[in-house]
């Protein structure tokens, strides 16, 4: 049960309800962060200004961002379940990009085999990120440079911290629908 008021569609501004009425058939996650906003419909306007262009590589990021967006859907995949939010991992941003198979191996020790050693180590840079930041040294950081330039390396830190950040706030918001087992 979700800790804000969920609006109901209808009452939703514009900007929300084209969110909400725009999700894919069963996006549940997207419907429910749109009507939770309602009390700050700019805020989420704002973020996803940010985030949809960076996470995807495209829009006004083009040319700035220059990490993979698949790489940067596995972490995000990666810290939805370090942050235990069912939002985040309920929601798929690159279907185009990598297959159900790929996106759950992100949880399993060696992921998939089709992950490339970039993808691999971004992945356990993310984990290590949210889960002990302090640990991160000059030798991770430098194995982290063979695969990464410096720019790369910023956008991994950049979008690494808010998927933290975003989905730790979503888990605490607690949007997942709640379904009966029988």
């Amino acid at each position: 049960m979700s800790r804000v008021t969920l609006i109901e569609p209808v009452e939703l501004p514009l900007y929300l309800r084209d969110l909400h009425d725009g999700a894919r058939d069963g996006d549940w996650s997207t419907q429910h962060v749109a009507r939770a906003f309602a009390a700050q419909p700019q805020l989420l306007e704002d973020y996803l200004r940010f985030y949809y262009p960076w996470g995807s590589n495209t829009g006004s990021a083009e040319g700035a961002a220059r990490l993979e967006p698949r790489l940067k859907e596995l972490v995000r995949l990666r810290i939805a379940t370090l942050n235990g939010c069912v939002t985040c991992k309920a929601a798929r941003l690159q279907q185009d990009t990598l297959r159900e198979d790929e996106a759950q191996a992100v949880d399993h020790l060696g992921g998939a085999p089709t992950y490339t050693a970039r993808e691999q180590a971004a992945i356990a840079f993310g984990e290590q990120m949210a889960l002990d930041h302090h640990s991160i040294g000059d030798a991770d950081i430098r194995a982290l440079r063979e695969l990464f330039d410096e720019a790369e390396l910023l956008e991994l830190m950049m979008m690494a911290g808010q998927f933290i950040g975003f989905g730790r706030m979503l888990a605490i918001l607690q949007l997942e629908v709640a379904s009966c087992p029988i």
